[in-house]
């Protein structure tokens, strides 16, 4: 039977020793820290392992929530730490791989596929799209990254986001207007030598589209 309990309530129930109640909290938001974490990381394996570490926090933390904002926003707040901490990590042993990137981009959902994948000039263009996407939001400052992230990829409010990172309102409005000028400098040189409309369109999400379209036009 399925837990209609707020998280609140299973929180508290949690917190009161109700192994249960944790094992509804993690089947209720496996999906959302797995989706988020890959987005950070664009790499499987990393996010596989942050999603354990995620939730063992939540385990071994759950006292230290004192409820100022939703469960949700704590959970994002310790996912994007972890995924950002792991980042990190990985950036001082290697850089990613092309492999890497083009697999991250169709598992979080960057790029949608296309029926005529055989298409030999849409394909080249597609993986030079992707490509400088990845590249360009990857060399955002940290700060700004997870900004950009949860608010134009995850699509958190502006007040879940500050929520997350401990920001005010204006703050997180600031920021995101910062990290969308960077990328859209970033992008500019690109765009301008690919303004074919059908190039820009065809096999991409919105922010895809918005990347291209809004952040370098």
């Amino acid at each position: 039977m399925e837990d209609t309990r707020k998280d609140k309530e299973l929180v508290e129930a949690f917190k009161g020793g109700e192994e249960a109640a944790y094992v509804e909290l993690v089947r209720r938001y496996t999906e959302k820290v797995h989706r988020l974490a890959l987005r950070i990381t664009r790499n499987e394996s990393d996010t596989e392992e942050i999603l354990q570490d995620v939730f063992i926090t939540v385990h071994t933390k759950i006292g230290t929530f004192q409820g100022k904002s939703a469960f949700s926003s704590w959970l994002y707040r310790i996912t994007a730490n972890t995924s950002f901490m792991k980042l990190r990590q990985r950036k001082k042993h290697s850089a990613i791989s092309i492999d890497d990137v083009n697999q991250g981009s169709r598992d979080n959902g960057w790029l949608t596929d296309r029926s005529d994948t055989c298409d030999i000039n849409y394909m080249s263009s597609r993986h030079e799209l992707r490509r400088e996407l990845e590249e360009a939001v990857g060399k955002l400052p940290e700060e700004y990254k997870k900004i950009f992230i949860l608010r134009d990829v995850d699509g958190l409010s502006n007040q879940e986001v500050g929520e997350v990172l401990n920001l005010s309102v204006p703050a997180v409005k600031s920021r995101l207007h910062r990290s969308r000028l960077m990328l859209r400098k970033k992008l500019q040189r690109y765009y301008e030598d690919y303004r074919s409309q059908d190039q820009i369109h065809y096999g991409m999400n919105p922010f895809a589209r918005t990347a291209c379209m809004q952040y370098a036009a």
